[in-house]
């Protein structure tokens, strides 16, 4: 997991590299081209974050609970992080009964 993690850290320095860069291009072309090559660092970022949730089921709880969510973000992030039983992050669950399978994660504890 740390080399994903490495991985993800690069992947969003490159995304900036590319911002700076298109921040100072006045070359149309060139910008197109850099534009591109922003846009495989984006999708580098998605499969790198989505590896990562796949290996861990509360973290992918917990993001299902803010990302891609109308309203606040940390209002969001918080009622996420409570759990489905409090109405937070209850989408998507990847179980064939619709649960994220967090409940045998916490009874563990």
């Amino acid at each position: 997991m740390a080399r994903m993690f490495a991985s993800m850290t690069e992947e969003a320095e490159a995304i900036n590299w590319y911002e700076q860069r298109l921040a100072i291009e006045q070359d149309p072309d060139a910008r197109k081209i850099i534009e591109d090559a922003r846009h495989e660092e984006y999708k580098h970022f998605a499969m790198d974050f989505e590896f990562l949730l796949r290996k861990r089921p509360e973290w992918r709880a917990i993001a299902q609970g803010v990302l891609f969510r109308p309203g606040d973000i940390t209002e969001n992030a918080d009622a996420a992080e409570e759990g489905p039983e409090s109405g937070g992050g209850d989408e998507g669950g990847s179980a064939s009964d619709g649960s994220l399978g967090i409940g045998d994660l916490r009874s563990a504890s």
